[in-house]
C-alpha cells in the first residue's frame, strides 16, 4: 500500500467520534505525573523515561510492522530526518519534565510543561517571521505572567500584611525554583517536537509516524542512561508496573490519542482540550499524594491556562 493510499484510508470517517478519543487521551495523560511519582520512589527520572519511550515502542512493533512495512520502506530520507530530530526533541522534553517532578509539585510541574504552545508561537514570529494576531500576544503575556506567578508560589506566602517573599539568591537556588525551570524546559523541547511535526503528520500515517519518532527518543534516553551509568534492573516490581502503566496510558493512550485526533479536529480545537491535563494530574496529586496547591500556584495556574487558551483560539 503507497502513503497516498495508507493515508486516505486514516482520513475515512473515523470508527469512533474524535471527541471521545481526545477526552480519553485527556485522561490517560493526566495519569502521567502520578505513576512518576511513585516510580520516583526507587528509580532515577531518566530512567524512568527510558522505560517509558521503550516499552511504548516494544508494544507497538509487531503492529506497526505488520501493517506499516511498505509505508515505512517508501520513506524519504528528509522525512526520516525530521521524525528523528522530533524524537530527539521528545527524549528532552521527558527527561526534563519527569526530573522537575522530583523537585516541584505536580500543580506546578504539569501547568509549565503545558506552555508550550505559547513557545510554538514565539518561535514562528521570531524565527520563521510567521506574524501573530494581537490577541494571540495578549494571551502569550498573560501565560508568562502566570508562569512567573506559579514560580513564586513554591516560596513565597500570602500572609496578612501581605505577600511575603525570600531574598532572591535564597529564590534561584531553591528546589522549588529548579524543578519549575525543568518543567519550563520540557516545555521548550515539547515546542521544538510540535515545529519539526508539525507537517509531517500530513504526510505520513500514524503508526509509523508515532513508531520512528518514539523509538528515536528511545534509544536516546538509553543512551542518557548508560552514560550516566545507572542501573536499568534490580528494581522492586511494583516500580516495573509503573514503567508499563506509564507506556500504555500516557503514552500510547494519551500521546497517541493527540497525534490521531489532529487528522479529524482542528489544531486549534485540540490544544484548548489539551489543558485538561494540567487540571486532571492536579486533582490527583490532590486526591493520591495529599498535595495542595498554594493560592498562588492556583491563581497562577489559572493565568497560564486562561492564556493558552486565548492563543489556542486563534485560527491559523
Amino acid at each position: 500500500m503507497s502513503i497516498r493510499n495508507a493515508l486516505e484510508n486514516e482520513s475515512k470517517a473515523p470508527a469512533f467520534p474524535p471527541i471521545i478519543v481526545l477526552g480519553l487521551g485527556i485522561l490517560a495523560a493526566s495519569t502521567a505525573s502520578l505513576f512518576i511519582r511513585y516510580a520516583q520512589r526507587d528509580v532515577s527520572s531518566l530512567v524512568i523515561a527510558a522505560y517509558r519511550l521503550s516499552l511504548a515502542t516494544l508494544i507497538l512493533s509487531p503492529f506497526v510492522l505488520a501493517n506499516n512495512r511498505h509505508e515505512l520502506g517508501q520513506l524519504k530520507r528528509r522525512q526520516i530526518t525530521l521524525m528523528i530530530m522530533a524524537g530527539v526533541f521528545l527524549a528532552f522534553h521527558f527527561a526534563a519534565w519527569i526530573t522537575s517532578l522530583e523537585y516541584t509539585t505536580v500543580a506546578s510541574s504539569v501547568v509549565l510543561v503545558t506552555t508550550s504552545p505559547l513557545w510554538v508561537a514565539l518561535i514562528l514570529t521570531t524565527i520563521f517571521k510567521e506574524p501573530l494576531p494581537g490577541i494571540a500576544w495578549l494571551g502569550i503575556c498573560i501565560a508568562l505572567i502566570g508562569s512567573v506567578v506559579v514560580t513564586g508560589g513554591q516560596v513565597c506566602q500570602v500572609q496578612s500584611g501581605g505577600l511575603v517573599c525570600p531574598q532572591l539568591s535564597d529564590f534561584i537556588q531553591g528546589r522549588a525554583f529548579w524543578g519549575d525551570f525543568l518543567a519550563l524546559v520540557g516545555a521548550w523541547m515539547a515546542a521544538g517536537y510540535l515545529l519539526v511535526g508539525r507537517k509531517l503528520r500530513a504526510q505520513i500515517t500514524l503508526g509509523s509516524y508515532i513508531f520512528i519518532v518514539y523509538g528515536t527518543a528511545a534509544i536516546v534516553l538509553l543512551a542518557a542512561v548508560l552514560a550516566a551509568r545507572l542501573q536499568l534492573t534490580g528494581y522492586p516490581a511494583i516500580d516495573y508496573v509503573w514503567f508499563l502503566a506509564l507506556a500504555l496510558f500516557p503514552q500510547l493512550l494519551g500521546h497517541s490519542s493527540f497525534n490521531w485526533a489532529l487528522r479529524y479536529l482542528s489544531a486549534a480545537y485540540v490544544s484548548v482540550n489539551l489543558l485538561g491535563e494540567p487540571i486532571g494530574s492536579a486533582l490527583l496529586a490532590l486526591v493520591f499524594l495529599g498535595e495542595k496547591p498554594s493560592l498562588l500556584e492556583i491563581a497562577g495556574g489559572l493565568l497560564i491556562l486562561g492564556g493558552i487558551f486565548i492563543v489556542s483560539r486563534v485560527e491559523r
